[in-house]
C-alpha cells in the first residue's frame, strides 16, 4: 500500500493502490485503509501546525482498482462536500469510496459501513467508511489511545478463513495499529508498558492472591469455632467473682485464651495454604523469551510479554501469547496441546499465520507479533464457562462439614438439656451445698446465691458442650494433609492445593487424555510394505534397489524435517512432527538413507505443502546427474492412492492398479488402521515438464507407524483396575486409533467396541444418555474440550467421584471441572497448571498418589475414631456426674488441653503411617462410604464403654480406692483420662489388623508419643495453677498407666467382634442409599 499525502487548509488527497480484491477480502482493505488514512490526516496537520477549517471542505481518496478489466487505467474518484454528509459521531468524519469494478457496465457500487467492531450493508451507490478524525500517536499518554481494541484483535484471529491475513499489508496494519515497528519493536519505555497493559491486558493467568483478611473471614465462616468463642467468653465470669481476678483467672481465663489460639492458628493456616503455590507461579513466570525493543534484541520474562511486542522463536520454545507470524524460516508449530491429537504439527507461512499461546516450535524459527496475552488468548477462553478463580469442595470435606455440623448440633442439644435438667434440680430444692444444706430455699435464698447458681449451671453445661464441640478437627485434618502433601512432594508429586491429598483416594473414575498421558508422543514404523507384501529383513536385494532409490529421494527432498549428525559416534538427531521423525529414523537404519548426499544429487523445483484437507505433500525435484524431472507424493494412503493407476509388486515389477488391486490396497490400509497403525504411502511418476502433477502415479510402498505407548502404562492401569478404579481414555482421534492405543495400554479387551457400549463417540454423548450406557464407557474418541468437559459433568452427576489426567490445553475444562485435576509435568502451561491440582510427572505416578489418597483418608479416618472416643467418653463422664452431683470431674481447660493435644500431636502422630499394598485391594471410598464406617463404630463403641466405665468408678469411689482427697481424686481422674487416649493411639493405628503390626519401621510416630507423654507430665506436675492439679505420687502414676494399658487387650477383644458391610445409618433408615 502506498501514499501520497498533500496538506493545506482546504484539502487533504490520498492515493492508494490496492490488489485485486475478492468480496471477502474486500472490507478489510477497506478497514485498513480508514485506519491509514486516518493516521495520515493527524500526521499532515501536525507536520504543517495548522488545522482544519470549519467552513465547507472536502476530502478525495482515490483507489486505483487492478480489478477492473483489462487495459483500463482509469481510477474512480469520489468528491463529497463536507455539509453534505450525513451527520455521524462528533468525533469522525465519512468519505466515499468506489467499490470493486462491478461485473456490469454500469458505474454502480455496493456499498459498507465499517464500524470499529462489525460490517453492516448501507444504501448503495457509495461506500461510507465512518472513522475517526485523528488517530492517536504512538506517544500518546491516554490509556485507551490505540486504533484497536483487543476485542477486534481476537476477532480477527478467531477468523477460521486466513484469506484477510493473506494479503499483502494487512499484517503490517495490525503492527501499525499497534504502534510497532516490525523491525525494531516497541519502545519498551515504562509509559508506554503501562498504556499497553492497560488496553490490552498483562501476560499472566494467575488469580488476585487472597489477603489475610480473607483468611480471617474463612475461619469464622466455620460455624463450629462462634459458639466455641461465644461460650468460653461466659466463662471467667463466675471464677474471678468467686476467687477474685488474682486466682480465678486460671479456671476463667485460660479457656478463652485457649480457644483463642485455637482460632488464630486457623487464620494462620488458612493465610499459608493461600501463600503455598505462589512460588510455583513466580517460577514459571520467570521463563524468558527473546523479544526486540528499541531496536535492540533482548530478554524478558513470559509474564512481561506485551501486546504489541515482536517475539523471536525457535525450536523446542513454546509460543508465550497468541500472535501474527511476521517471517519464518521452515516454521512448524506443534500444536497437539491444543488439539488433542498426537501428530498434530502444522506448518506457519504468510497463508497460514496465526500463532496460538501454549503451543510449541516443533522446527525452524521465526518472529511474531503478539497480539493477545494473558486471558485474552485462546487457549484461556478454551476454559469456556469454568472460572478459574472458583473453589470446590471436595467429597471428603462435604462430609467432614456434613460431620461437623451433626456434632455441633447434638452438643447445643446436650447444652440445653443439662442447663434444664440442672436448674429443675436447682429450683426444686435437690441440690446441697458443701455443708448438706439446700441450696435453694423459696423465699430465702437471696438473689445474689441465686444468680451464682444460675450462672454456675450455665457454665457446667457450658463446660460440657466444650467437649463435644468439634473445633480442632478442621486443623488435626489440616497438620495431616500437610504433612502427607509433603512426603508425595518427596516421591515427586506437586501438590497444589491440598484437599487434593485425600481427594484422589476416593476416585471411582479416572478419565485420562492420550497424548503425553498414554503415549509418549513419539512413533515408529512397524510396517513397510512394497506392493501387498511386507518386508520384514534387509530390503536392500537387488531388485528392489530402485524401488527404494525412489524411496529414499521422496523421503530427503519431499519432506520439511531434517537429520543432523552433531559430531562422529554420536546419535542422530531428527525435527519435525513425530510422524516424520519415526519414518527419517527407520529411512536411517533400515534403508541407510543419507539425506545430505541425495540433497546434493537433486534439486527441489516446487514443493506443495502438507495440509489437513489434502493430507498430503508433494514435491518436484530435478536430478543434476540424470537430467530428469521427478513428482513425489507422500501422505495418508488412502488419499494418495487415488492419485496411482500403477503399483511396484514386491518383486520390484510395475504392474496396473486395476479395480480389484485398488481393493486389496484399500483392506490393508483398514487392516493397519484396525490395530492401530496411522497408514503413510509414497508415490512417484517421472514427468516431462516442470509442472506438479496429482494423476497417474505409481504406488511405491506403504509403511505403518504406530505411536509409542509409556512404558509402565498397562500395568499401572491394571493396578488401577484392581483397585477398583476405572479408566476412560478421552482422545481426539478417530475410534480405530483410540481402541488400538486403549488394548494396548489394558484399558480395553479385544472384544469391546462401539456394539457393547466401551466405546463412544464425542458427538454422541449428551445429558439424555444412560446413566448405565455410561458407566460401561471406557474410550471417548473424537473428543473435543467441550465432550471432555460433558463426560465429567456426567459421571460426577451418576454419584462417581471423578479424577482427569491431562497436560494440553484441550484439557482444561475437564480439570477444572472434575473432583481432582492432575496435569502431567511441571512444565505444563499456566492455563493446564492453574486448572489442576496436582502435578505428577507421568501416568504411572497415578497408582502412587492413588496410593497416597488412600492412605491419607485412611488416616484421618483413625484421628476422627481417636477424636470422637475423646469427646464421647468426656461428654458421657462430665454429664452423668453432673447431673448425678452436679460435680464436674474435669474443668473447661483440662478437656481444652486434651483436645488441643491430640488434634496437633495425635494427628501428626497419626498422619506418619505410610501407604500400604492392602490399600489397594478396598473398593475406592466415592461419595457414598460414610465417613463413620462400622467398623470404626465398633471399636469408637468399645474403647468408650471401657474408658467410661473405668472413669466413673474413679468418678463415685476414687477417694476410697486411693485414700486420697477430692483434688487429688481429680487430677487421677484427668491423667487416666489422657494416658488412655494415649495408648489409643497405638489402637487406631490399625483399624482391623494388630495395632504393632509395622511400629519398629514407624520411629516418627514413637518420638511424637514420647514427646506427647512429657508435655502431660509437665503440665499436670508443674504447672498446677493451669491445669487445677495436684502432684501424684509414683505408685498413682503407676495406677493410671496400668487402667490406661489395659485398652490394649480390650481393642484386641473388639476387633475380633464381626460387623455387617451395610452402613448402620441405612440399617437404621437413617440415611437413604444414594444414586451410585
Amino acid at each position: 500500500m502506498t501514499s501520497i499525502l498533500s496538506g493545506d487548509h482546504l484539502r487533504c488527497e490520498v492515493s492508494l493502490d490496492l490488489p485485486a480484491l475478492r468480496k471477502f477480502a474486500r472490507p478489510w482493505h477497506l478497514a485498513f485503509a480508514t485506519i491509514y488514512c486516518s493516521r495520515a490526516f493527524t500526521i499532515s496537520t501536525k507536520k504543517t501546525n495548522k488545522s482544519f477549517p470549519k467552513s465547507p471542505s472536502f476530502t478525495s481518496i482515490s483507489i486505483h482498482d487492478l480489478a477492473q478489466s483489462a487495459g483500463s487505467d482509469q481510477t474512480s474518484s469520489f468528491q463529497t462536500e463536507q455539509s453534505q454528509l450525513r451527520p455521524l459521531d462528533p468525533s469522525c468524519t465519512a468519505n466515499s469510496i468506489p467499490d470493486q469494478a462491478p461485473s456490469d457496465p454500469s458505474n454502480q457500487t455496493s456499498s459498507f459501513h465499517i464500524g470499529q467492531s462489525h460490517l453492516r450493508p448501507l444504501n448503495p451507490p457509495n461506500t461510507s467508511i465512518s472513522m475517526p478524525c485523528e488517530a492517536p500517536s504512538a506517544r500518546s499518554d491516554q490509556p485507551s489511545s490505540f486504533s484497536i481494541t483487543q476485542s477486534e484483535l481476537t476477532d480477527l484471529l478467531n477468523d477460521n478463513d486466513y484469506g484477510p491475513l493473506q494479503k499483502h499489508g494487512v499484517i503490517s496494519g495490525v503492527a501499525s495499529v499497534l504502534e510497532t515497528d516490525v523491525s525494531r519493536g516497541i519502545s519498551g519505555e515504562p509509559d508506554d508498558v503501562t498504556r499497553r497493559q492497560k488496553a490490552f491486558g498483562v501476560n499472566t493467568y494467575k488469580p488476585r492472591a487472597k489477603g489475610s483478611f480473607h483468611s480471617v473471614f474463612e475461619v469464622f465462616k466455620d460455624l463450629t469455632l462462634i459458639p466455641l468463642l461465644v461460650s468460653t467468653a461466659l466463662l471467667p465470669g463466675v471464677p474471678i467473682k468467686e476467687n477474685k481476678i488474682k486466682e480465678g483467672w486460671y479456671n476463667g481465663g485460660n479457656p478463652f485464651f485457649t480457644a483463642f489460639l485455637v482460632i488464630v492458628v486457623s487464620i494462620v493456616r488458612n493465610y499459608r495454604q493461600s501463600r503455598l503455590f505462589d512460588k510455583s507461579y513466580v517460577a514459571s513466570g520467570h521463563t524468558l523469551v527473546d523479544v526486540m525493543r528499541k531496536g535492540q534484541k533482548c530478554q524478558v520474562s513470559i509474564s512481561e510479554i506485551l501486546v504489541g511486542d515482536v517475539v523471536h522463536l525457535k525450536k523446542d520454545d513454546q509460543i508465550p501469547a497468541d500472535g501474527l507470524l511476521l517471517d519464518g524460516q521452515s516454521l512448524q508449530i506443534d500444536e497437539s496441546s491444543m488439539t488433542g491429537e498426537s501428530d498434530c504439527v502444522k506448518e506457519k507461512s504468510d497463508r497460514n499465520p496465526i500463532l496460538f499461546f501454549g503451543t510449541k516450535v516443533a522446527d525452524g524459527s521465526a518472529s511474531m507479533l503478539v497480539t493477545s496475552v494473558g486471558k485474552n488468548t485462546k487457549g484461556a477462553k478454551m476454559m469456556g464457562p469454568i472460572n478459574c478463580g472458583s473453589s470446590k469442595q471436595s467429597p471428603f470435606w462435604a462430609r467432614v462439614n456434613k460431620l461437623t455440623l451433626s456434632i455441633s448440633i447434638v452438643s447445643l442439644v446436650v447444652n440445653c438439656l443439662v442447663l434444664v435438667v440442672l436448674s429443675i434440680c436447682y429450683f426444686m430444692g435437690n441440690k446441697q451445698d458443701e455443708h448438706r444444706k439446700l441450696k435453694f430455699v423459696p423465699g430465702q435464698t437471696m438473689g445474689d446465691n441465686i444468680m451464682n447458681s444460675v450462672i454456675g449451671n450455665i457454665v457446667a453445661a457450658v463446660t460440657i458442650t466444650l467437649v463435644l464441640i468439634p473445633e480442632g478437627l478442621p486443623l488435626a485434618i489440616t497438620i495431616t494433609l500437610v504433612h502427607s502433601m509433603k512426603r508425595m512432594m518427596v516421591d515427586g508429586v506437586t501438590v497444589r492445593k491440598i484437599s487434593a491429598c485425600e481427594t484422589m483416594g476416593s476416585a471411582t473414575i479416572i478419565c485420562t487424555d492420550k497424548t503425553d498421558t498414554l503415549t509418549m508422543n513419539q512413533m515408529e514404523v512397524t510396517e513397510f510394505l512394497v506392493g501387498q507384501a511386507p518386508m520384514v529383513e534387509n530390503t536392500s536385494s537387488s531388485p528392489l534397489e530402485p524401488v527404494l532409490g525412489l524411496i529414499q529421494d521422496g523421503l530427503a527432498l519431499n519432506t520439511t524435517s531434517s537429520i543432523n549428525k552433531p559430531s562422529s559416534g554420536s546419535e542422530y538427531e531428527f525435527s519435525g512432527s513425530p510422524s516424520d521423525k519415526a519414518i527419517l529414523s527407520w529411512a536411517v537404519s533400515r534403508l541407510k538413507l543419507d539425506m545430505e548426499k541425495t540433497k546434493k544429487n537433486a534439486k527441489v523445483i516446487q514443493f506443495e505443502a502438507f495440509n489437513s484437507q489434502k493430507k498430503r505433500r508433494g514435491a518436484l525435484i530435478k536430478k543434476i546427474t540424470e537430467k530428469t524431472v521427478h513428482m513425489h507424493w507422500n501422505g495418508a494412503a488412502e488419499m494418495v492412492l487415488a492419485m496411482c493407476s500403477s503399483f511396484y509388486d514386491e518383486l520390484g515389477n510395475l504392474q496396473d492398479l486395476d479395480e480389484d488391486e485398488r481393493k486389496k490396497f484399500d483392506q490393508i490400509i483398514r487392516e493397519m488402521g484396525e490395530r492401530g497403525l496411522r497408514c503413510i504411502a509414497f508415490a512417484h511418476k517421472e514427468v516431462s515438464k516442470e509442472a506438479i502433477q496429482e494423476d497417474s502415479l505409481t504406488l511405491i510402498g506403504l509403511v505403518g507407524i504406530k505411536e509409542l505407548c509409556c512404558s509402565g502404562v498397562k500395568r499401572a492401569v491394571q493396578a488401577c483396575q484392581g483397585a477398583g478404579v476405572n479408566i476412560v481414555m478421552m482422545t481426539g482421534d478417530n475410534i480405530s486409533t483410540a481402541k488400538a492405543i486403549a488394548i494396548e495400554c489394558g484399558i480395553l479387551r479385544p472384544e469391546d467396541d462401539a456394539s457393547n457400549g466401551a466405546i463412544v463417540k464425542g458427538a454422541d454423548l449428551n445429558y439424555d444418555m444412560p446413566e448405565e450406557r455410561l458407566s460401561r464407557v471406557r474410550v471417548m474418541a473424537g473428543a473435543s474440550p467441550i465432550h471432555k468437559r460433558l463426560m465429567v459433568e456426567r459421571l460426577k452427576q451418576g454419584g462417581h467421584v471423578v479424577a482427569v489426567i491431562g497436560d494440553g490445553m484441550n484439557n482444561a475444562q475437564a480439570l477444572k471441572e472434575a473432583n481432582i485435576g492432575v496435569s502431567i509435568g511441571i512444565q505444563g502451561t499456566d492455563v493446564t497448571r492453574e486448572s489442576s491440582d496436582i502435578i505428577i510427572d507421568d501416568f504411572t505416578s497415578v497408582v502412587n498418589k492413588l496410593q497416597w489418597g488412600r492412605c491419607v483418608h485412611d488416616n484421618i479416618q483413625k484421628f476422627i475414631q481417636l477424636q470422637l472416643t475423646v469427646n464421647v467418653v468426656a461428654l458421657l463422664i462430665n454429664f452423668v456426674a453432673t447431673v448425678s452431683s452436679e460435680d464436674v470431674p474435669f474443668t473447661s481447660f483440662q478437656l481444652l488441653w486434651v483436645n488441643l493435644i491430640m488434634d496437633t500431636l495425635g494427628a501428626f502422630a497419626l498422619s506418619t503411617e505410610r501407604p500400604t499394598r492392602e490399600l489397594m485391594e478396598k473398593s475406592p471410598v466415592g461419595r457414598t462410604e460414610p465417613l463413620i464406617t462400622n467398623v470404626m463404630w465398633r471399636n469408637l463403641v468399645g474403647q468408650a464403654i471401657y474408658q467410661v466405665a473405668v472413669l466413673l468408678t474413679l468418678q463415685f469411689k476414687g477417694g476410697l480406692i486411693f485414700g486420697v482427697n477430692e483434688a487429688v481424686k481429680r487430677t487421677l481422674i484427668f491423667n487416666a483420662f489422657f494416658l488412655c487416649q494415649v495408648f489409643n493411639e497405638f489402637n487406631v493405628r490399625k483399624l482391623e489388623k494388630n495395632m504393632f503390626e509395622g511400629i519398629h519401621e514407624n520411629k516418627l510416630f514413637l518420638g511424637i508419643i514420647f514427646l506427647t507423654v512429657v508435655l502431660h507430665v509437665v503440665m499436670v506436675e508443674f504447672l498446677k495453677g493451669f491445669a487445677v492439679t495436684d502432684r501424684l505420687s509414683a505408685g498413682q502414676w503407676g495406677a493410671c498407666v496400668g487402667i490406661a494399658a489395659m485398652s490394649w487387650p480390650v481393642g484386641w477383644v473388639v476387633k475380633c467382634i464381626p460387623v455387617p458391610d451395610t452402613p448402620i445409618s441405612k440399617l437404621l433408615g437413617i440415611e437413604k442409599e444414594e444414586a451410585s
